[in-house]
């Protein structure tokens, strides 16, 4: 999805034959995965490469101590960029929520700090290195698990089309580009905002030709569950289908209990993203 959108950015990669499974919420670690290489991108301005890579690795009492984190075996995901690196300073804050540099490119920042967290919920950890100039390799550790894989099930849903005036809400551009494209794939005039205030704007100009809003649950300054409400006081019968990078939660909830009508979670599948819309309109 990333390199299908990002035709600059040449992907290399390099997979342990028989790497261990882990225990994972899939689409928690896709948008880990995901938020990496936006920030791996936003540091290649000019184009580069991205390299991909997987390996087991097994850890001792005293490797793992600094981390807090339980002795035995890991899998280990490495995602290295040719891009322009960072200082200490920047090292030691890239996990902070809302922390970003000019440098680094755009979006709030929340992107890494919620892969720290994901990766942490998962009892792993994440570490960062970087040089000014020499690129940057961020490499997760995920305990490795002894269950049976599960084989995923493909969905029999089918890819449902339309002709509607969406317009997509999100901060960050690596989900507002693949967004787009799914949805005008499915046939979708496309509207867009980056943040609440913005949103507001465009809807208060196009209400009349708006017949849905796919609106970020986590965004800087106006989040979600205040932008719903902006929407709502512009147009009471706005139709709203929340999306997140998280598993519903109870902030989610709440906005759903006010009258919001659906959830979705990142990073999108056509065929869902395809059904839920149609859901919400019909």
């Amino acid at each position: 999805m990333f390199g299908r959108t990002k035709k600059e950015i040449t992907i290399r990669g390099k997979y342990e034959k028989d790497l261990w499974s882990v225990e994972v919420g899939q689409g928690q670690i896709g948008q880990v995965l995901l938020n990496l290489y936006v920030n791996a991108w936003q540091a290649m301005p000019g184009g580069g490469v991205l390299y991909l890579a997987t390996e087991n690795v097994i850890f001792h009492k005293s490797d793992v101590k600094p981390f807090s984190a339980a002795s035995g075996r890991y899998v280990k995901i490495s995602v290295t960029d040719t891009g322009v690196g960072m200082d200490k300073a920047t090292r030691e804050k890239i996990f902070d929520p809302f922390f970003t540099t000019k440098m680094m490119g755009r979006g709030t920042g929340l992107g890494l700090a919620s892969a720290y967290g994901i990766i942490k919920n998962h009892n792993g950890f994440i570490q960062v290195y970087s040089e000014k100039g020499e690129g940057t390799t961020f490499t997760i550790y995920l305990p490795a698990s002894d269950k049976e894989v599960l084989v995923e099930k493909k969905s029999n849903g089918d890819i449902l089309k339309g002709s509607e005036t969406i317009l997509l809400v999100d901060d960050e551009d690596m989900v507002t580009d693949v967004a787009q494209e799914l949805l005008e794939r499915l046939g979708y005039r496309v509207l867009l905002a980056d943040n609440g205030k913005t949103a507001l704007e465009v809807y208060e100009k196009n209400r009349e030709r708006i017949d849905l809003v796919v609106l970020d649950m986590i965004m800087p300054d106006m989040g979600g569950g205040d932008t719903y409400d902006g929407l709502k006081k512009l147009d009471p019968a706005v139709k709203v289908l929340l999306s997140s990078g998280y598993s519903i939660n109870g902030q989610v909830t709440e906005i759903l209990g006010r009258g919001c009508n659906g959830f979705i979670q990142k990073p999108f599948k056509m065929n869902e993203l395809s059904q839920k819309i149609r859901e919400v309109l019909e």
